[in-house]
């Protein structure tokens, strides 16, 4: 078996937007790929053809579309030289085109002075689109030419300065937010108008459209958000708008048209804070009320880990039966489904992960990681109740490659029990000695599951031993296994480390000098607090880590939220507790060489934490070492440029190769 590259990830593709056309007689999706030469990502759509899938758009810079009819996809694009102008001068525009599915150039169909983000059709010549728009300049889509001009002139002498008068003023993947909002507008393309519909202050969030009505929620909001979201419809045909929910009790992660009533995946978050997974209400929109449908204390969604995706697609939809929707239930994704009774059944459960799905006629279309394969799609009978692979994107990427197979371990550790995996090292001989990384995840709520993770493959084809866990906080349990909350570093940093002395255990050729431990965002927050508690691991690397509770609050796009709720506390009244839970407070105990990583627009876990961390493993004379990647966020492990992905994987793999072998 070949060795897996470092590089090899540039060979992969990545697929996403996984679409049924309106009479389900038709897919495509959105196959992304990285692209060296450029240091960027290609796209373009692909159709279901006969047995597989054929490319429809060949110009590497298609992503968004939606099925106008059964014969017709309407996408995004910047095509002729006036478009591109506009969009590289960052005004807002796009430009919609046609394409039949049967072959053919693509026709410029409208375009708007929107920068749009999501569009649905709503009429033949109608259409509704979600914008994200700049409160503070008013609404560019009514202004004249005159008017638009000397915007894009003051947007570019103020290019140098950002005001803030409002929280969070900025979004990790989304830059400087101050009142930019998500907004929904009317497009009639035969009248060439723009209507908005919401509100310029109006943060939308969920949509959904169906028979003349549109359903989305939101909240409208001049400093902070309360993130507790209303409810609306808007008549197409009327053109009128009505809250249906107004009472702001819930957080509400997904809502659905779904026979007459609403269907809502909400969360009070009183229960286990602002991570507590949603239940299912049902909304009367005649009425108003909203009535407990269905409890459900597992999360939806998919939280299984993988640095092999990018882009995303739908993991909630409804057809005239069911709900169905992805759930994680210990260290996999599957598809559930819940009837108008408020059942809930499993569909499609495997080991692995459903990445998103789409409904077709008498099937369900999904994109997966299943048997340690990259991703592709598979067709799911409801009827037969089988599931067969029905795209070959990735077959060829780890042909005759080394994979290793992850090999399960649990432990009992604080009154429950951890599951994690061990991948052997390539060409392994229980004879011989070998290094070890432990690998942490993010979150805390996710999981590491049995699907292929470049970077540890990398490890292991390198000749380490590589292993990684669900500690609590993890998801795929219930809410009270999730709930972290005032305990981090306590319970979780025990799980870890028994779980470590069992992987030592059981696998004696694990050299014990020789293990290095790694994580991102939550793992580096975990990696920053292990190595200020022991010092039994030779090497480490910290990733978009946290060091201090206390900064974390002012710095962090969700510093104002997560951490008084993660933490228990607050900055005012409890000081002493923030403290407690910080890394920076154990660095002094430090004497394992670390090496930091960073992103100069990771909002998420900002700068500042690396920073203070490092500085205080220098200051105190500990062999360290801190990269400073411009023009990346809280992503650049999964979605980063591809050269910049390159260099920090070989800056964490060159680090444990130096103090490992």
């Amino acid at each position: 078996m070949d060795k897996i590259q470092r590089d090899e990830f540039y060979n992969y593709r990545f697929l996403s937007n996984l679409t049924v056309s309106p009479e389900k007689t038709a897919a495509a999706l959105t196959v992304w790929q990285a692209d060296p030469k450029n240091n960027g990502y290609t796209s373009n759509i692909w159709i279901r053809k006969d047995q597989g899938f054929v490319q429809l758009t060949a110009m590497d810079k298609e992503s968004s579309f939606i099925f106008e009819d059964e014969n017709t996809i309407l996408f995004a694009a910047s095509r002729d030289s006036q478009d591109a102008k506009k969009v590289e001068a960052g005004e807002p525009y796009t430009a919609y085109y046609r394409i039949p599915l049967n072959g053919g150039e693509a026709v410029k169909a409208f375009s708007v002075p929107l920068k749009a983000s999501g569009i649905w059709k709503l009429d033949a010549d109608l259409y509704l689109v979600k914008a994200r728009t700049d409160a503070a300049i008013g609404d560019f889509a009514a202004m004249s030419d005159e008017q638009r001009e000397q915007v894009m002139k003051t947007k570019k002498e103020n290019v140098d300065y950002e005001v803030f008068d409002e929280i969070p003023f900025w979004a990790n993947g989304g830059g400087f937010t101050n009142k930019l909002r998500n907004t929904l507008y009317v497009v009639d393309v035969q009248a060439n108008t723009c209507t908005p519909i919401t509100a310029p202050l109006f943060m939308t969030g969920d949509v959904d459209v169906k028979a003349g009505q549109v359903l989305y929620t939101g909240e409208e909001y001049t400093s902070r958000p309360q993130r507790k979201a209303s409810v609306y419809l808007y008549d197409v045909k009327t053109k009128t708008t009505k809250c249906v929910y107004d009472k702001k009790e819930y957080s509400i992660h997904e809502a659905r048209f779904f026979k007459d009533q609403i269907a809502l995946a909400a969360a009070t978050t009183t229960r286990h804070g602002n991570n507590e997974n949603p239940y299912l209400y049902k909304l009367d929109p005649a009425t108003g009320e909203v009535t407990l449908w269905a409890e459900y204390e597992y999360s939806m969604g998919s939280s299984v880990g993988s640095d092999c995706r990018y882009g995303g697609g739908n993991g909630f939809a409804a057809d005239d039966q069911a709900l169905y929707f992805l759930t994680t239930r210990e260290d996999s994704s599957h598809c559930y489904k819940m009837g108008e009774c408020g059942c809930i059944k499993p569909v499609i459960e495997l080991t692995g992960s459903i990445d998103h799905f789409a409904l077709a006629e008498g099937k369900i279309l999904f994109a997966g990681m299943i048997g340690q394969k990259l991703q592709e799609i598979y067709e799911y009978d409801l009827e037969t109740q089988t599931t067969t692979q029905i795209s070959d994107f990735n077959e060829a990427a780890l042909k005759d490659k080394y994979v290793a197979v992850p090999q399960r371990v649990s432990v009992a550790s604080e009154g429950t029990t951890i599951n994690g995996w061990v991948l052997l090292p390539k060409d392994y001989d229980p004879a011989q000695k070998y290094p070890a990384i432990l690998d942490i995840h993010g979150g805390p709520k996710t999981v590491y599951g049995e699907v292929f993770y470049h970077e540890m493959q990398v490890w292991a084809n390198e000749g380490y031993f590589v292993f990684f866990c669900n500690p609590i906080g993890s998801d795929g349990r219930d809410n009270e296994f999730a709930d972290l909350r005032g305990k981090y570093g306590t319970c979780d940093y025990q799980n870890i480390m028994d779980f470590t002395d069992e992987v030592l255990k059981r696998y004696p050729a694990i050299d014990e000098q020789r293990v290095g431990v790694t994580g991102g965002s939550y793992g580096g927050f975990m990696t920053n607090w292990i190595i200020g508690h022991t010092s039994r691991f030779a090497a480490a690397a910290s990733q978009r880590s946290i060091a201090n509770w206390i900064s974390f609050y002012g710095v962090s796009d969700i510093g104002m939220t997560f951490g008084p709720d993660q933490q228990a506390g607050n900055i005012y009244d409890d000081n002493e507790k923030l403290w407690e839970h910080s890394p920076l407070k154990y660095a002094r105990a430090c004497t394992t060489p670390t090496l930091f990583i960073h992103s100069d627009e990771d909002y998420r876990c900002p700068m500042a934490e690396g920073l203070q961390m490092y500085t205080a493993l220098v200051d105190l004379g500990i062999e360290s070492k801190l990269v400073y990647f411009k023009g990346e966020n809280h992503e650049l492990s999964r979605s980063g440029k591809p050269l910049h992905r390159m260099r920090r994987l070989n800056e964490i793999t060159d680090w444990m190769q130096s103090h490992l072998k």
